[in-house]
């Protein structure tokens, strides 16, 4: 595996399901910014890991961040508490209660997080001098 400074040397990148959908969350729930990031030196394969930038501060060649909407098509929408707790209230078989609530948005996040995997596009374009698109794949 030859290692270099050019980014252009990624074919694919790999991101963990739980990483895309941790960074995802972040987003839709309030705005973070947390990113997949690709650390240098740079082959042919690479891995996209979890990372909530700060103050960074990176010899060259940076780190590229790639955001998590760039890595997912049409992700469905985060479940929010509230339409669980209509859904529990409207279901006429179970009984309201708070513990029964958050078991049900509990679940209901879980399974939201599991459908991020299944929007993870195949390939993604890379932020570098001449936007570099390379392969993707889910962990």
């Amino acid at each position: 595996m030859t290692e270099s400074d050019d980014p252009t040397a990624i074919r694919s990148i790999a991101v963990r399901g739980d990483d895309l959908a941790a960074a995802l969350e972040a987003e839709m729930r309030s705005g973070g910014d947390a990113v997949l990031r690709i650390t240098p030196p740079f082959s042919g394969r690479m891995r996209a890991r979890l990372h909530v930038p700060g103050e960074d501060t990176y010899d060259a060649p940076a780190p590229i961040h790639v955001g998590p909407r760039e890595l997912v098509d049409e992700p469905p929408a985060y479940p929010e508490p509230a339409e669980t707790e209509d859904a529990l209230r409207a279901d006429p078989d179970a009984e309201y209660t708070r513990e029964r609530h958050r078991e049900r948005h509990r679940d209901a996040v879980a399974a939201w997080r599991e459908a991020v995997r299944e929007c993870v596009v195949d390939e993604v374009t890379l932020a570098t001098d001449d936007e570099h698109r390379v392969a993707v794949s889910v962990l």
